[in-house]
This record gives C-alpha cells, structure tokens and sequence, in this order.
C-alpha cells in the first residue's frame, strides 16, 4: 500500500499550525514585520556599546528581532518537515532561512563591537544598567570565548556564509526525503512490500529473518548506489566545521562544537573511552542474542529483532498516549495537564505521508508551545519515541515559559537528558507493572537496546565523526572508501563477534544527524544522566530537582545545569554506573529467559 499525500490525512492526528498564525496572508504579514525588525536591529551597528543604555537598547533589538524571525522560520520550515515535496512549502522555507541569513549578517557586529569595549567596560554598564539584567549570562558567556570572536567584518562574513553552509544537510534531507526511493522487499510469504524510511525500523525487527536481512539490503544497498554522493555532501559538512573551527582560532572542529555549551573535549574523550572500556559487556549481550536466537553467530540484521519470541505487544497510538501518561505520573500534576494538552490540542503529527520527513522530533516554538513529529507504526518501539518526542516538547514548554525570550533555549549538551528520562521512566513502569515474564524479558531486551543503540552506537557516531573530522585536517581526502572503511572497521571493534555484512559498511550515509557536527554524543552523555536521574526518581526521590533542572533553558551552562538535577558530568561515575546497570540488565535478562 503507497503512503497518503499530505492532504488526504486525518486532521485529528496532524499538526494545527493555526497556534502559530492563523493562515499564510498572516505569515506574509508577520514575514515583513520580521524583515523590518531585522534592519532596525542591523541600525545599530557602530553605536551598540557607546553607554549601558545603548547596549541595551541594541541587545533588546536584536532579540526581538530573532524572535520574530524564527517564529516566522518555525511556521515555514515545519510545514515543509510535513511535506518536502510541495513546492510552496520549500519555498517559504528558503524565504524564511534567507532572512535568518539576513539577520544573522545585519547583527554580526553586536559581539566583536561588545568585546571591543572590554570586559571592565562591560561588566560596569552590567552594574549601571538594570535592563542589562536580562543579558547577564549571555555577556559573561561572550567575555569567556571572546578569542575566539572576530572583528566585525569577518564576522559578517561567515555570518552571509549561512545559506551556503546549509548545502550539504540541504542536499542531503532532499535526496533522501524526496529524490531517493526505497525498493521493495520480500515478505514473509514472498509477497511484495513497500520499504520507506519510515517503516524500515519495522522491517528490521520482524521475526522472519529473511525479511530484516532484505531490508538491511535493499536500504543500505539503494544508500550504497549514491554513497559517492553521500561521500561529497558529508565532506563538504565537515570541510565547513573545519574551516570554521580553523578561522576562530580553535585546535579542532570538537573543540569548537563543544566551546560553545562550555564542555570540556575531555568529556567527550572520556565518554569514548568508558564506552571501549564496556565493549566487554557489549560482547555479552551479542553472546546472549545469540544463544537466545539459537545461532551461532549474529549477523548486524539480527540486532534489532526482539530476543523474546512470540510475544504480543502492540501498541496503537492511543494506548501508547495513555501509557507515556501513567509512567510519567511522578512528575506531577501540572506535567501530566501538559501532556493531555500536546494530546488534544494537535500539538503532534502522528503518522506518516508522501513527502514527510523520516524519524522524529520536537521543535519548540517559543510563545506558543511544542510541535512533535512522529512516523507512528504502532509498535511499543513507537510508545518510546513518544514519550521521547515529549520529553523534549515539556524540556521546550518549561523552559519557554519560565525563562524570557533571551535565556529560555537550552543547549545542545542538555538537549537529550528530558527525552530519555522519560524513557527510563516508561521502562521502570512497565517493569514495575508488567506480571508477565516474557513481556519483562521484552522490556529488559528493550532497556538494553536503549543501551545499545543510545549509549554504545551513538559513540560509535562520535567516534566516527571526530576520526572523520581529523582524517580531513591532516590532509586525508574523505571518499566514500575512506568514509565506509572507517566506519566498517568502528562497527567491527563495537560489534565484535557479530559478522558484519557488506552494505553494514554504508550505514553512515543513513545518519542524518552527521549533518549536525558533534551532536551524537550527547545521546550517549544524555542516556546515561537519564538513568541516574529516573533511577532516584523512580525510588521515590525527590522530583524537584529535576523539574528545577526543566526551567533552566539557556540561563546557565549545561554541565551546571545538570548538577541541579543530580549529575556531574566532569566526573567519571555516571557513565561507569550507567554501563554497571548494562551489565546487570544483561545477567537479569539471562536468568529471565533461562527460567
């Protein structure tokens, strides 16, 4: 059965992008008042740091100005996440990206015109200035890296960089969203099925062996034929990361990506390396897979399979809104009023369509509330995503509201805590709840698949990305052969003992987060703060740290930020005890299925 066009989906289960403006004439309208906004924030180019109230003035302009911005970006490029094939809607997302552009150029003297004056000039119109209060932790955050930010005319140069620096995620989510099909595969009784984006994730846990191996092979393998695409847009991504990383003065790309939460590259180097300590523990978990599945061996399609056979667990999107709500009921009251809200009033798009981007996710829209996309396929994998999506959507909803306009985006760092919390949270309940053993044991395999997938492949990506990254700066061309066979051989060292079938090689190409350098990791970092944090939770801790932690947004660096909610990062013990419960899930799981 072919996908539904956009406009033949139930409204019930859709985005109401009414929140935001009523209909495109007011977008139109709110587009021109952004673009006026913008050259009056440009106005204030040369004068900004002149006296306290100046700085103030500017500062409240330019943040008026972004937020009419990208409310206008918001309407535009969700309409397109909902159907990249329709032409208008690519349209008003170029048009609104061009602005952001604009924007991004016009305001590219505010920081090198800040730093000009000097920090005691600054910190002395911070004690002057009440208005500048709002401003506070961004102006101390711009004295901190202040190396590493150039005169204003470089500035607005790799500002007007923007648009260009957008054509390899640009070509990518085209080719794969729109241009690239997926052939069909072989059911269980040879019958021929449709294979997209959205529904591989199904493929690849059937019981029917036969079936995950042909959709590993006809995805990977369609993937393979443009993989010298891949190679050159991927390559032009980090090119780009490289020259920017280069141009501000930073030792590497990593580096620089992580300056600007201020996280240590040595927290990304000791997440890699707990993670090879742990490999260990990886290759149990494949030994057990494979006693349980009566093999040998595993091949990498047999990954994802559940390793309890013949266990019923659908998940229709209804039932799975009702489960998210009773696992979370910890949280109290006013989370669980929010989450009836993000259920009724439209704030999710539920199933997939022609044209609509593959995976999921959470943007929020600040003044208005959350919008979460899902390719639902009623599968309990499905209710996790969920209660992923949200997450992210209530981490959006509390910071927006608790913190200005200035200060309520968080950063990258703290972007997955939220999400995977309430993944941890829906595992514990359905452990707590489910009488069962053989539905435990599916839930057991799924906590150590989030472990798998979340903590061990995600590092898996940043390790591939910072190899990638230091491939190129040392002079090495990034082909789609040196591309696949770093990647092959990091598949080979995580997954040893699994074999590892050709098109695995090509599995890079599918990533789109690649496109966003250095993010990964932060899944990996994320997961492991999760299970600390709902572990507590879960036994009856106190919940207001963490709903603390959820207001946050951007008034604080992440590292700090998490230490509200009870982690710290800087230290070891959160990752070693997060591969500690791996390795008991594993013997539990094993008993489990023994008895």
């Amino acid at each position: 059965m072919s996908l539904k066009a956009r406009k033949d989906m139930d409204p019930r289960f859709m985005w109401d992008f009414t929140h935001i403006f009523p209909d495109k004439e007011a977008w139109e309208k709110a587009f021109s008042e952004a673009q006026t906004a913008v050259e009056a924030a440009g106005a204030f180019r040369g004068r900004l740091a002149a006296d306290a109230d100046s700085l103030a003035d500017g500062l409240d302009a330019v943040y008026a100005a972004a937020e009419k911005v990208e409310r206008v970006y918001s309407y535009a490029s969700l309409h397109k996440e909902a159907d990249n094939s329709e032409p208008e809607y690519q349209e008003m997302e170029a048009r609104a990206m061009g602005l952001y552009v604009r924007f991004g150029s016009l305001v590219s003297f505010a920081d090198p015109e800040m730093l000009a004056a000097g920090a005691d000039t600054l910190r002395r119109y911070l004690r002057e200035c009440p208005r500048l209060s709002t401003h506070r932790f961004h102006i101390e955050d711009l004295i901190r890296s202040s190396e590493h930010v150039l005169d204003a005319e470089r500035e607005e140069m790799l500002a007007q960089l923007g648009d260009v620096a957008r054509v390899p995620s640009d070509t990518y989510g085209m080719l794969t969203s729109v241009d690239m099909e997926l052939p069909p595969i072989k059911g269980e009784n040879g019958e021929e099925l449709p294979l997209t984006h959205g529904n591989f994730g199904v493929y690849r846990e059937s019981k029917c062996r036969a079936v995950r191996e042909d959709a590993f092979e006809k995805c990977f393998g369609t993937y393979k034929k443009f993989i010298n695409t891949f190679a050159a847009t991927y390559s032009g991504a980090v090119k780009l990361d490289c020259f920017e990383a280069d141009v501000r003065g930073y030792s590497s790309a990593c580096e620089a990506a992580l300056s600007g939460g201020n996280v240590p590259v040595a927290v990304y180097d000791s997440l890699t390396e707990a993670i090879h300590a742990a490999l260990p523990s990886m290759r149990k978990y494949l030994d057990l897979r494979a006693k349980v599945m009566g093999r040998e061996k595993i091949d990498m399609f047999d990954l994802y399979v559940p390793m309890v056979e013949d266990v019923d667990y659908p998940m229709p999107y209804e039932d799975a809104k009702t489960l998210v709500k009773k696992a979370l009921a910890p949280f109290g009251k006013e989370y669980a009023a929010l989450l009836d809200r993000a259920y009724s009033e439209n704030w999710i798009d539920v199933y997939e369509n022609k044209g609509k981007s593959s995976g999921a996710f959470s943007s929020g829209v600040f003044g208005v509330h959350p919008y979460v996309m899902l390719n639902y396929t009623d599968t309990l994998d499905d209710a996790f995503t969920l209660a992923h999506e949200l997450g992210h959507a209530m981490h959006s909803y509390f910071s927006d509201t608790t913190q200005d306009y200035v200060n309520h985006d968080y950063r990258i760092m703290v972007a997955e805590v939220a999400s995977t919390v309430n993944e941890v949270m829906l595992t514990k309940y359905l452990l707590k709840t489910e009488t069962d053993p053989r539905r435990r044991a599916y839930v057991l395999n799924h906590f150590l698949e989030g472990f798998r997938t979340t903590v061990f492949r995600q590092t898996l990506f940043a390790e591939f990305e910072r190899k990638a990254h230091d491939m190129y700066a040392a002079g090495q061309p990034l082909t789609a052969s040196a591309l696949s066979g770093l990647y092959k051989d990091l598949i080979s060292a995580y997954y040893e003992g699994a074999g590892i079938n050709d098109v695995m090689q090509y599995e890079w190409a599918y990533i789109p987060h690649f496109y966003r350098g250095f993010y990964v990791y932060q899944y990996a970092t994320g997961f492991c703060s999760a299970v600390a944090i709902a572990g507590k939770i879960a036994e009856g801790g106190d919940t207001a740290g963490y709903l603390k932690f959820l207001t946050l947004g951007g008034s604080d660096y992440p590292l700090e930020e998490l230490k509200v909610a009870g982690v710290d990062l800087t230290k070891p013990d959160t990752v070693e005890d997060a591969m500690k419960i791996f390795d008991e899930t594993i013997d539990e799981l094993a008993q489990l299925l023994i008895k």
